[in-house]
């Protein structure tokens, strides 16, 4: 880092990224770290689904407007960092109807395209679905590969003038007079760094961001399983219609899908058991969709850590937590250049970012609005050149480990 960046955004995920991006794109000199590679907490951990909103309709209508916005803007703007698979919500002969129902009327009410498909059209458009499907629902779902969405992100960072910084943990925040004074930063940037202001997108771990900075954030995580198994065969992305449980989501990644998954509440983001029940579990419910992946070979598996905010939360496995993000202003705290954004989903991250760098220009009386919606990422029709920004910034990651295999 050459110099004391005007602004430091700590997290290198998805939203971490978008933020910076977001800000270098107005013209704000940013600089972002994350201690790891890019991507390598819960943004390239994650099952990868870009969301259509149909998933949450019926229990958070406004979450599920968000996402069908932003999932149009990322097939617009990202090319392909995202694919347009569409999905299908699965009704089985041991679910309920009227949860069906609801969800397309929910669907109908937020604005998200929906087509009912008796059980001969759901298998036209996927032979092998199980003999029990009643009926189905396609909607606009699709699939993100988040090395490439969180690299090409860093790219337009350093396109804009702005700096990225991957295996650069921060180490300590001082603050003084009500505000952060010097941000410690160790491994490859190795320097002590005085930005005007500070944005907290650490993910699972914003709590501890913030606890250097004397400040609360109460995350609530939850961890989930995933795994990829041998299966080539499948377009549309398929979803149990049902009220979420584990294993009632089914991607296909190329020659792969990826099934998943599970929520178990975890107190540590770095220390958690991997229970080898979760992935069996995982296999047992989307094979009820789709029997040929029970005895598919298994080609990787993973576990992601969800960054859920919710103070006072006692949810038993925290499915009851709202899945929507949460700018948090710590001017309120006493601390009146730090920000933290915690919560949303991947689906919504350039939303999350748009938001919070609305608050920091807003602090540092920048005028320029937003431009992320209208702008395309770098690379994105270039698949060879994401592909080079994953490998810049170390942003290989379980999510979409099978785009970038070890010999390349």
């Amino acid at each position: 880092m050459k110099r004391d960046p005007t602004v430091l955004v700590v997290g290198g995920g998805a939203t971490g990224a978008g933020v910076a991006r977001d800000l270098a794109l107005r013209g704000v000199d940013v600089a972002l770290v994350d201690r790891g590679g890019l991507g390598s907490g819960t943004s390239g951990r994650s099952h990868g689904l870009l969301h259509s909103g149909a998933r949450y309709a019926e229990s958070d209508p406004e979450g599920a407007a968000e996402c069908i916005e932003e999932s149009r803007i990322l097939k617009d703007v990202a090319g392909a960092c995202v694919r347009d698979t569409g999905g299908l919500f699965v009704e089985l002969a041991a679910d309920d109807p009227a949860y069906f129902d609801a969800k397309r009327a929910a669907c109908e009410d937020v604005g998200i395209p929906t087509t009912t498909l008796d059980a001969e059209a759901a298998r036209d458009r996927v032979p092998d679905l199980s003999a029990d499907v009643e009926r189905a629902m396609a909607v606009p779902d699709g699939v993100v590969y988040p090395s490439r969405l969180v690299a090409a992100n860093a790219a337009a960072v350093e396109d804009a003038g702005g700096s990225v910084h991957p295996h650069a943990p921060l180490e300590d925040l001082a603050v003084a007079d009500g505000r952060v004074v010097a941000a410690d930063i160790g491994g490859s940037v190795d320097a002590t760094v005085h930005p005007e202001f500070v944005v907290n997108a650490a993910g699972a771990w914003a709590g501890d961001v913030a606890a250097m900075a004397g400040v609360d954030v109460e995350m609530a995580p939850s961890r989930g399983a995933m795994l990829a198994v041998d299966y080539d065969d499948l377009d549309p992305v398929l979803n149990r219609c049902r009220d979420p449980d584990d294993g009632d989501i089914v991607l296909p990644h190329g020659d792969e899908v990826v099934l998943g998954t599970t929520s178990v509440p975890v107190g540590d983001p770095d220390e958690y058991e991997r229970a080898d029940w979760e992935l069996e579990r995982c296999v047992e419910e989307c094979a009820a969709m789709l029997p040929a992946v029970a005895d598919a070979d298994v080609t990787r598996t993973w576990w992601g850590v969800r960054p859920l905010y919710a103070p006072d939360e006692g949810d038993s496995d925290r499915r009851g937590i709202s899945r929507g993000f949460f700018r948090l202003d710590h001017d309120a705290d006493g601390v009146a250049n730090l920000a933290s954004v915690v919560g949303g989903k991947l689906t919504t991250y350039r939303r999350m970012a748009e938001s919070t760098a609305d608050l920091v220009a807003d602090r540092l009386d920048v005028d320029a609005p937003s431009t992320t919606a209208e702008t395309t990422l770098p690379g994105a029709d270039d698949p060879e050149r994401l592909d080079a920004f994953v490998d810049r910034y170390d942003a290989r990651n379980p999510s979409d480990a099978n785009l970038h295999p070890a010999e390349r």
